[in-house]
């Protein structure tokens, strides 16, 4: 799987971070992001049990932006 870089959080200077890749599975759309690990107590106990092989990220808008912009992308192509 090769991943794609789609952009990152214009606002973010720590670390080039929240970012978004797009990757080339040939079996389904999916994506990866990189962003801030969720620790605030309050957010994992509102969220509940996480399973050990996964992790929270918390992203902000700007970079959904990015998706949105890369799915309307794909529409058009279709």
């Amino acid at each position: 799987m090769r991943a794609r870089f789609l952009g990152k959080d214009p606002e973010s200077q720590i670390d080039n971070s929240p970012t978004l890749f797009a990757t080339d599975r040939a079996d389904r759309v999916t994506y990866i992001a990189q962003g801030w690990r969720v620790t605030d107590p309050q957010a994992l106990a509102d969220i509940g049990p996480v399973p050990d092989h996964e992790t929270l990220i918390e992203i902000p808008e700007d970079v959904l932006r990015m998706y949105a912009r890369r799915y309307l992308e794909r529409e058009d192509e279709r």
